[in-house]
């Protein structure tokens, strides 16, 4: 190993305000999720009422939908993309302690550190969130099939 000093200087005010957004967006990143999970309450809500009207406008006094497999597979999956998505809105208690800037990762019954509070809040509703769209999409595409 060198024992040569490691040479370091001050961050300038750019190198600063960088490292300052950057720590914003890090922090920021369980908002964005709670936003995007708002939208997709709007449109999980939005969604199979306009089905509904567009299949009684189209289809008149006549509109009758069979109950099949396709009709419990459709609601089905829009029924649980929207429970996933409310669920991620809904807090969670997180254990942490504001001293610790940086946890242990391999540690799982302490307290998480901040920066690990941000990470995991964020990853924790953008699994659910991902889900959520994936069921709400799986519901789109096999609304299609109650047509025929």
């Amino acid at each position: 190993m060198d024992d040569q000093p490691i040479i370091t200087r001050p961050l300038n005010s750019s190198e600063k305000i960088l490292r300052d957004k950057f720590y914003e967006r890090y922090a920021a990143q369980s908002e964005l999720m709670d936003k995007l999970g708002q939208q997709l309450v709007t449109l999980e809500l939005a969604i199979p009422g306009l089905y509904a009207t567009v299949l009684k406008l189209t289809q008149g006094e006549k509109a009758v939908v069979t109950v099949d497999k396709w009709l419990y597979i459709t609601f089905g999956c829009w029924f649980l993309a929207l429970l996933l998505t409310l669920i991620s809105l809904i807090p969670r208690n997180w254990r942490v302690d504001p001293k610790v800037f940086k946890g242990d990762p391999v540690k799982q019954d302490e307290p998480l550190g901040l920066e690990a509070f941000f990470h995991k809040s964020a990853q924790y509703k953008r699994r659910l969130l991902i889900a959520s769209i994936t069921f709400f999409t799986v519901g789109t595409l096999s609304s299609v099939f109650l047509l025929f």
